[in-house]
C-alpha cells in the first residue's frame, strides 16, 4: 500500500534548492495539508521551463505524495505508465493494471479513503493534456470521483498540471466537466526582474540585469539547464555572451523562441502567429496595425490574437484614457528578441555570423525590445515597491494616449496611474510618467507630461494630485534634475527599480 504520510503536514518546509516560488509554496502546501474530510482538487499550470516539475516533485517528496509524469503515448501506453509508477509508489513488485481509465481513478481515489491512513494524500498528475488528449473522458471521469468524496470521506488532494497553456485555462471555464469542482488554481509564472536578477547574480549590476531579463526574461531553467551556468562575467561581457548562447546556432536557447510557440497544441499555422508576433515586435501594436503588417483584414486574425493570449504569450492592455481602445504586447522576452532580432537574420545566424548580425542590431534592439521592456519594468515596478510614493494606493497602472486637440497631437504616456471615481467623484490621475531606455531625459519630456496633465484636466479628470515622473536607463539631464527639485517630480533610474 501507499505509505500512509502518518507525520503531520502542516508547515511543510520548503527545501532549500527550492528558490524562490515562496507564495506558490505556501499555496500548495496548504492544500496538501488541508484537513478538510472530503477530496480536494487543484490546477496548477504555467508555460514550459517555469520550474512547475521541479516546485510539485519538491512537494510530494515532502510529504511521501504520489507523482506521475505523463508522456506523449496512446492510451492504452499511458494507462501502463500509470499502473507501474503507482506500483512503484506502493513498493509493489507487480505492475496495477487497468482495462481503462475509468479502473484507474477509481482506484486512485480508493487509496484515500478513511480506511487506508489517516493523513492526507497528495496526487500529482504532471502534464495532465497529455492524458486528457489520448483520453479526452478522463476530465468527466475525474470529475465523478471529486463528486462522490464530497458526501463520503476522503484525503484525496489531487493537483492536475500542465503546460498547454490553451488547454489548461479551459479546464474550469465555462461548461467544462471540471468547473466549480476545485479548490485551487494557480498559475507558475516567470520571476519577476528584481527577483531574476538574484536568480542570476546580477543584482549588483542594474545595467546587465536589465538586459538579461530584456532577452531572456524570468524563465528559469534558461539559466541552468540551457545554459549550464554560463553566466556574463559583468556588462562588458554581454555581448560576447549573447552571441555565444541566444545568437549561437549550437546553443540550445537559439531555436526556443520557436520551439514555445510550436508546443502550444493550438498553434497549428505557426507562420501566421510568427507574422503576428512579428508585427507586435515591429511596434504595430493595435489590431488594425497588426492586420496591416500581415496583410490580412482584422477579423481574419481574431482567432490568431485569442490563441496568443490564451497561451500567454501575448496580452492585450487597455488604453488607460481611451475607452474601447487596447495594444498588444508580447509577455515572453524570448520571443519578442527572436522577433525583433534574429528572425530577420535566420540565415545569417544560422551560418554563424552571430557577432556581424549583433553589431548591426543595436537600434532594433534599443527601440523593439529593450525600450518596450523597460517601460514594462516601470510599470512593474509601480505596482509593487513604487506604490509607496503614491501613498500605498493604486487604481489602474498602464499606458494610454491622451490626444491633445488644441496642440493637434496625440501624447503617448508609458505610464499611468488613474483612479476611478465614486459616489459621484471625478476619476483622478495619480501619476503620468514617460519612460526611456537609451535616451537622457530632459526637460521637454517634462513638458509633455505636464502638458497631458493639463489636458486631463481640461476633460474633467481630477489632476490636482498628480505626480509627474521621469524614468530613464541612460540618466538625466543637469536641468531636469535642477526642476525636479523644485516641482516635486520623480525621478527614478535603473538602480531605483532594483533597489
Amino acid at each position: 500500500m501507499p505509505p500512509s504520510g502518518d507525520r503531520p503536514a502542516k508547515g511543510i518546509t520548503k527545501p532549500a534548492h527550492v528558490f524562490d516560488r515562496e507564495s506558490e509554496w505556501a499555496a500548495l502546501g496548504s492544500f496538501a495539508a488541508s484537513a478538510a474530510p472530503h477530496a480536494m482538487l487543484g490546477v496548477v499550470s504555467g508555460r514550459r521551463r517555469m520550474g512547475k516539475t521541479y516546485l510539485l516533485r519538491s512537494l510530494a517528496e515532502q510529504v511521501g505524495g504520489f507523482y506521475f509524469g505523463a508522456t506523449a503515448a496512446t492510451e492504452g501506453e499511458s494507462l501502463r505508465q500509470f499502473g507501474a509508477a503507482l506500483a512503484s509508489y506502493a513498493g509493489s513488485p507487480v505492475p496495477v493494471s487497468f482495462a481503462s481509465w475509468d479502473d484507474a481513478c477509481s482506484y486512485l481515489f480508493d487509496l484515500a479513503t478513511s480506511g487506508r491512513g489517516t493523513s492526507p494524500l497528495l496526487v500529482v498528475i504532471d502534464e495532465f493534456p497529455y492524458l486528457s488528449r489520448s483520453a479526452p473522458e478522463l476530465p468527466s471521469l475525474i470529475q465523478r470521483e471529486v463528486d462522490r468524496y464530497q458526501v463520503r470521506e476522503s484525503r484525496m488532494r489531487l493537483l492536475l498540471c500542465g503546460s498547454a497553456m490553451s488547454i489548461m485555462g479551459t479546464m474550469l471555464a465555462s461548461n467544462a466537466p471540471l468547473r466549480g469542482r476545485a479548490q485551487l488554481e494557480l498559475i507558475m509564472r516567470p520571476f519577476d526582474y528584481r527577483t531574476t536578477a538574484e536568480f542570476w547574480g546580477v543584482s549588483g549590476s542594474p545595467a546587465l540585469a536589465a538586459r538579461l531579463h530584456a532577452v531572456l526574461g524570468g524563465t528559469p531553467a534558461y539559466r541552468r539547464q540551457f545554459l549550464a551556468d554560463d553566466l556574463p562575467a559583468g556588462l562588458g561581457d554581454f555581448d560576447d555572451w549573447l552571441c555565444r548562447t541566444v545568437l549561437s546556432p549550437l546553443s540550445p536557447l537559439f531555436r526556443e523562441a520557436r520551439y514555445l510557440l510550436a508546443e502550444e497544441a493550438e498553434i497549428r499555422d505557426t507562420a501566421l502567429y510568427h507574422s503576428v508576433l512579428a508585427a507586435v515586435a515591429e511596434g504595430n501594436t493595435t489590431r488594425g496595425g497588426i492586420a496591416n503588417f500581415i496583410g490580412r483584414k482584422s477579423v481574419d486574425i481574431s482567432h490568431p490574437l485569442n490563441v496568443l493570449e490564451d497561451s500567454h504569450l501575448l496580452v492585450r492592455e487597455p488604453d488607460v484614457f481611451r475607452a474601447g481602445k487596447s495594444r498588444y504586447r508580447i509577455t515572453e522576452p524570448l520571443i519578442n528578441f527572436y522577433e525583433a532580432v534574429m528572425r530577420p537574420s535566420w540565415a545569417r545566424l544560422e551560418s554563424g555570423q552571430a557577432r556581424e548580425v549583433w553589431a548591426q542590431a543595436g537600434e532594433r534592439f534599443a527601440a523593439q525590445v529593450a525600450g518596450p521592456h523597460f517601460e514594462a519594468m516601470c510599470r512593474q515596478y509601480m505596482l509593487g515597491a513604487g506604490r509607496s510614493m503614491l501613498g500605498g494606493y493604486l487604481g489602474q497602472v498602464g499606458s494610454g494616449i491622451v490626444v491633445d486637440p488644441a496642440g493637434r497631437q496625440q501624447i503617448e504616456i508609458d505610464l499611468a496611474v488613474t483612479k476611478a471615481g465614486s459616489g459621484g467623484s471625478k476619476a483622478s490621475v495619480a501619476m503620468l510618467g514617460e519612460a526611456k531606455w537609451g535616451t537622457v531625459m530632459g526637460i521637454g519630456q517634462l513638458d509633455r507630461l505636464r502638458r497631458a496633465r493639463d489636458v486631463l484636466a481640461s476633460r474633467g479628470m481630477d489632476t490636482s494630485q498628480c505626480r509627474l515622473a521621469c524614468f530613464s536607463a541612460a540618466g538625466f539631464s543637469t536641468a531636469l534634475t535642477a526642476r525636479a527639485k523644485a516641482d516635486d517630480v520623480l525621478l527614478i533610474g535603473l538602480q531605483d527599480l532594483y533597489r
